[in-house]
Order: C-alpha cells, then sequence, then structure tokens
C-alpha cells in the first residue's frame, strides 16, 4: 500500500510511485502511436478517408465510463472488505490476550498467545499461496503437519482446545472460556471472508467485456478525431486511453488485495503489529520492529 505525505498541485503531476502509469505505458503509447498513422493517413489521403461521426464515441464513452465505475467500485469493495477483515483479525486477537490475563501460569498462557500469532502469519501466507506452515513454523505448539487442510483453520482448532484444556483444569472459568470461544469464532469468519475474497473473483466475462470494449473504444477513436482535430488527434487519444487503460488496471490490482502489489493491502505490516502485541503481553522487551514504507510503499 502507498503511504505518503501529501504531494503538491506540482508534483502531482510527475509522481509515478504508486501511479498506475507504467502498468500501461506500452498500450497507452501503441494507442497513440496509431491516432498519429491514422492523422498522417488522412493528411496524405483525404479523399480516401471517410468522414466518422463522434456521436456514436460520446455515446459509447459515457457508457463505457458508467459501466467501468461500476466495476471499479465492486473491486474497491472487496479491497475495503478485506481491510475490515485484518481489522476483526486484530481486534479479536486483542481481545483473547485480555482475556486470558487471567491464566495464572504462563506456562500454559504463552503457547497459546503464541499459536494465535502464528494464525495471523499462517493466514497471511493462505492469501499469498505461499507455505503456512512455513510462516507458522517459529510460533505454533504443538506442530502441525504441513498436509492437513484448512492448516489455518487447525491453528485455530489447536488454540480452542487449548482453552478448553484450562477450562477443564480450572484455569479458566465457564463463562470466559465462552467469551474465549467467541473470539475465535469470529477469527474464523475473518478467515473466512479473506478466502473468500480470494477465491471468488469477479466474473470474468464480465471483466472481458470490458476489457474488448476499452481496447475497440480507444482503437477507433481516432478515426472520428482525425479530421477536425488534426495533429491533436494522439494527444487526445492518449488522455482518453490512459484514463480507461489506467481505470482498468487498478480495478485488476483492487480485485486481489492480497498480493504484492503497491496498491494491495499491507498485511505484513498488520501481522508484524499482532506479532509485537503478543510479544509484549508476554513481556518480551526486544520486539520486532514496526514495519515502514520502503519507497512509499508498505507491504
Amino acid at each position: 500500500m502507498i503511504i505518503r505525505p501529501k504531494v503538491n498541485q506540482f508534483a502531482i503531476l510527475f509522481t509515478l510511485k504508486g501511479s498506475i502509469a507504467k502498468r500501461i505505458a506500452l498500450r497507452a503509447l501503441m494507442v497513440t502511436l496509431l491516432a498519429a498513422g491514422i492523422v498522417l493517413v488522412e493528411i496524405l489521403h483525404p479523399s480516401s478517408f471517410t468522414k466518422v461521426s463522434a456521436t456514436p464515441f460520446t455515446l459509447l464513452g459515457l457508457s463505457l465510463s458508467i459501466f467501468m465505475s461500476f466495476r471499479n467500485n465492486a473491486c474497491y469493495d472487496r479491497w475495503y472488505e478485506a481491510r475490515k477483515a485484518w481489522g476483526e483479525v486484530i481486534v479479536h486477537t486483542r481481545s483473547v490476550m485480555r482475556e486470558t490475563q487471567v491464566i495464572r501460569e504462563s506456562v500454559h498462557r504463552r503457547p497459546l498467545l503464541l499459536n494465535l500469532c502464528g494464525f495471523a502469519h499462517s493466514l497471511n501466507a493462505r492469501l499469498r499461496r505461499e507455505s503456512e506452515a512455513v510462516a507458522s513454523a517459529a510460533w505454533i505448539t504443538p506442530k502441525l503437519d504441513a498436509e492437513v487442510p484448512d492448516y489455518s483453520g487447525r491453528i485455530l482448532h489447536q488454540i480452542g482446545e487449548q482453552c478448553g484444556d484450562l477450562q477443564q483444569s480450572g484455569e479458566l472459568s465457564e463463562w470466559r472460556y465462552m467469551l474465549l470461544a467467541n473470539h475465535l469464532t469470529s477469527l474464523t469468519q475473518a478467515q473466512a471472508v479473506c478466502d473468500r475474497i480470494k477465491n471468488t473473483p469477479l466474473p470474468f466475462p464480465y471483466t472481458l467485456l470490458l476489457h474488448r470494449t476499452i481496447y475497440l473504444f480507444c482503437i477507433l477513436l481516432p478515426f472520428a478525431m482525425a479530421e477536425p482535430l488534426g495533429w491533436l488527434t494522439p494527444l487526445f487519444t492518449a488522455i482518453v486511453s490512459y484514463t480507461f487503460f489506467g481505470l482498468d488496471a487498478i480495478a485488476d490490482e483492487l480485485e486481489d488485495p492480497f498480493g504484492r502489489d503497491e496498491n494491495d493491502l499491507p498485511t505484513d505490516a498488520l501481522v508484524r503489529t499482532i506479532e509485537r502485541d503478543i510479544l509484549f503481553e508476554l513481556g518480551e522487551t526486544e520486539l520486532p520492529p514496526v514495519l515502514m514504507p520502503v519507497d512509499y510503499v508498505l507491504s
């Protein structure tokens, strides 16, 4: 995720970090060169150049803008819902930390909280298609078989068993055990939300239709602008293609908010927050440093 101070009106025109311009530069350049070629043909052979009305492009551009805004809103909703789910993970992790303060023996409380930290690492790796077992190996006790289904869920199951053992031994009252069980259920729900977002992309035909329409619009637009605008056509084509290609590329990034693109969620930083909270709660004095943006990018 891009974290940077507010830039002034002049600098914002030339800011590339976090901009989508690098991803769409080649496409926009190709369409602009095509527009220049069409203008050249119109100037050299005006008699063979068919005049095209701009009215259909006005209507098509307006419709395309509306449909693209629907897609971008849907993708942003996915991004924001994923951020709220990770917020729930942090909230319920801290709630478990507070509810387990009554456990007198640190030998019982420490592995429970470390397992909770292991769950955060495992969930982060799961959403990035990385090894959950490797990511959580330094935290969970006892170790789990790397081949178990729903590895992150099994860590929560293991924490639930630990809470159950503490309730049976009298370390936890029954009502406090129920509170902890509710927090673990909420963590399971947050995991399910993240899994749903990760494993359910936007309908492909809808995305494909917009992709094709954007390309057709940007390629055909110079034919309507070449005769009335002349050599201004490549400039206006570049502006229109930058806008449409850019909105399309932004939606592609936001559709999967758990990756490593510049505008994806900073899940590594969120996991580090959980890690620091738990280690501090366990009395550790040397905490891992807070993750800071590197070249304005917080991972």
